[in-house]
């Protein structure tokens, strides 16, 4: 077994691997009967790293950190929103296979920074915990490519979607999160980004400590942007035009805790934010109802239980079509 554990670790944590192998590693976590051999071949391989700059004892807490987090995440898991949370556990496992092979190639490699991938697809909030300590919530059909050594030594992350980050202070290595119009440069803080592809609008909420907008390489700006705890920078990406203000962060950032609240939200932008949450195709018939505005809080509801919210109070109508929700105008609701 032995053997047979170590070999898909080492097909499952490889750079080039393919989706199947890495899929193969990642079900190891998830069953009992392995956990003993398993850790033991982690272990050797963490060991394997150990610098002057990394000692055992820093890997095997390290280790023993996200181990912690898979173990807790299974455990408190509801079968009701189970499938939300899925790729959370993954998520974490997979950097136990990632971090081993960032630390096995930067010790060879001083030259070239090393990269890893993550996804989190529609339907899915998943958490990474990066070697240098920081966290990172990865929104539904998000995608980032990280590294800890990146160019110039810095810790930096390209960013396409949504994430929240809880950054491990470190002045000696800046870490900057890289969107497709601007880049956002921290040393240790608590903020959001929201950067996808098909948005009018890039955000960057700022919950904790300070963070500086600065021009990217496909966007210049006419100065930085210096963010305090409780203000929000919304760039938008037609106009160009960054607008500063003041927020209740919470509306923001509690999507990471599975809860999103909506606040005067019109339908159209309500329509995306389900979509990418619960991994559905809805279509809106009615230009009209795409002006309606929703108030209101998701917490553990199904994508049925929130039509028949949003059929109480909005004047619409809805039904299911194969696998898509149609929804149309109930001119007769007041």
């Amino acid at each position: 077994m032995k053997e047979h554990i170590k070999n898909i670790l080492q097909k499952g944590k490889s750079e080039s691997a393919e989706w199947v192998d890495r899929q193969e590693m990642l079900s190891l976590f998830h069953q009992p009967e392995k956990e003993f051999h398993l850790k033991e071949s982690l272990l050797k391989d963490l060991q394997k790293t150990e610098t002057g700059d990394i000692s055992s004892t820093e890997l095997k807490k390290l280790f023993a950190k996200i181990w912690a987090k898979i173990e807790r995440n299974q455990k408190q898991s509801n079968p009701r929103i189970k499938y939300l949370y899925t790729a959370i556990g993954i998520a974490a496992a997979l950097v136990i296979g990632l971090f081993i092979g960032i630390y096995v190639s930067s010790l060879n490699s001083k030259t070239e920074p090393v990269y890893y991938a993550a996804h989190s697809p529609k339907g899915s909030v998943s958490e990474m915990i990066l070697p240098d300590g920081s966290v990172i919530f990865l929104n539904a059909d998000s995608k980032i490519r990280y590294s800890i050594e990146g160019e110039n030594g810095i810790r930096e992350v390209f960013l396409t979607g949504e994430a929240w980050f809880d950054v491990a202070k470190n002045k000696k290595k800046p870490f900057i999160v890289h969107t497709p119009f601007y880049d956002v440069h921290v040393t240790g803080t608590q903020f959001n980004v929201k950067a996808y592809e098909t948005d009018k609008e890039v955000t960057t909420t700022l919950e904790e400590g300070q963070v500086i907008i600065q021009s990217s390489e496909n966007l210049k700006l006419a100065n930085d942007i210096i963010l305090k705890p409780g203000e929000q920078v919304v760039l938008n990406t037609e106009t160009k035009a960054a607008t500063i203000k003041t927020v209740n962060t919470s509306w923001f950032t509690s999507w990471k805790d599975n809860k999103l609240i909506f606040v005067n939200m019109n339908m159209k932008e309500l329509i995306v934010l389900l979509e990418r949450k619960y991994g559905v195709e809805i279509d809106v018939k009615s230009k009209e109802t795409l002006q309606l505005h929703f108030d209101g809080t998701i917490k553990n509801e199904s994508i049925i239980e929130i039509m028949e919210i949003m059929k109480k109070t909005l004047p619409i109508n809805y039904k299911i079509v194969g696998q898509k929700i149609e929804i149309t105008n109930n001119k007769t609701k007041k």
